[in-house]
């Protein structure tokens, strides 16, 4: 395969396992870490259009495939992550990381605070429409800039995207590279208070220690927990995994975390077929006590090795 000239980085055969949080997969074909806008404007207009591309973050939500994936992968690094604020709207790039969005945000007097304990960055908040405490991105999205596949810059709304919970809608191969949120006006001291909270609250409650990907399967209810005292967990996904007797399960090295049952770790060693094995047990389970079907939060993409299957036994 021929790729087109860039002035970033270009890398064939990159294990992504140290890119994910899970430290779970194999190669890409390629790994492209574009210099800035134009140069990844120029790599995906002069790519051929049969070559797959797939935009990757900081690998927070994803599990890629002992076999690796058959494609271009593209991680946006500093040319991405520039963080402004005009007024009560917040600019950020794509690989700016949302705890970093949320600081700076704060520290202006802009309340995008819910996007403090939210793992990753920007690009993929927006793609997974994340969310915490009864906010998402979808309550807060002015436009998305976006390069397509064949390489136009596009400007969407959030009617463009779609959104739905955990969920929007972008053509494959597309990649996000700005955002820019709207935010209520709030007192910086007021607001680091509350990003505080919610970082406590966090730490005691989740395993933030451990390997993860954060939440693994959205809540059957369709909406995240609002941290409230009168929040109703019957149609949460960790409640549900509870009732199944699954929480601490184990597979492998992969396992249903003691401290947050709706939380796949990588205890240390695990595959990626380890760890979707585990997750497709849980959902069998939960399917036979229950008859809900959980729905992956974590992407999944790639090729299993040869001979490995992630099904439930």
């Amino acid at each position: 395969m021929t790729l087109p000239d860039a002035r970033g980085t270009l890398t064939p055969n990159r294990p992504l396992a140290d890119l994910t949080w899970l430290r779970v997969g194999g190669p890409a074909d390629w790994l492209f870490q574009p210099a800035d806008l134009p140069d990844l404007v120029a790599f995906l207009a002069g790519l051929d259009a049969s070559v797959p591309v797939f935009p990757m973050g900081v690998g927070s939500n994803l599990i890629v495939r002992d076999g690796g994936l058959h494609a271009v992968v593209i991680r946006l690094g500093r040319g991405f992550n520039a963080i402004r604020v005009e007024g009560s709207r917040v600019i950020a790039g794509a690989a700016a990381l949302d705890a970093h969005v949320a600081r700076r945000a704060a520290e202006a007097g802009v309340d995008v605070t819910f996007l403090r304990t939210i793992p990753g960055s920007i690009g993929g908040a927006v793609r997974m429409n994340a969310g915490c405490y009864g906010s998402y991105v979808a309550d807060h999205l002015v436009e998305a800039k976006v390069v397509t596949r064949a390489g136009e810059v596009v400007t969407l709304t959030p009617d463009a995207l779609k959104f739905a919970y955990r969920h929007s809608v972008l053509p494959e191969g597309w990649v996000i590279v700005e955002a820019t949120f709207e935010g209520e006006a709030g007192d910086p001291a007021a607001l680091e208070v509350r990003m505080a909270e919610q970082i406590a609250k966090r730490d005691a409650t989740q395993p933030t220690k451990e390997r993860s990907a954060g939440s693994t399967f959205r809540n059957p209810a369709g909406f995240s927990s609002t941290g409230q005292a009168g929040d109703v967990h019957d149609l949460k996904a960790w409640k549900v995994i509870e009732e199944a007797g699954l929480r601490g399960a184990r597979r492998g090295a992969a396992q249903m975390s003691e401290m947050h049952p709706n939380f796949l770790i990588n205890t240390g060693g695990a595959t990626a077929a380890d760890l979707e094995g585990l997750g497709e047990e849980v959902r069998k389970k939960v399917f036979q006590m229950r008859g809900i079907e959980l729905e992956w939060e974590i992407m999944r993409v790639g090729e299993p090795a040869p001979g490995e299957s992630p099904q439930a036994d």
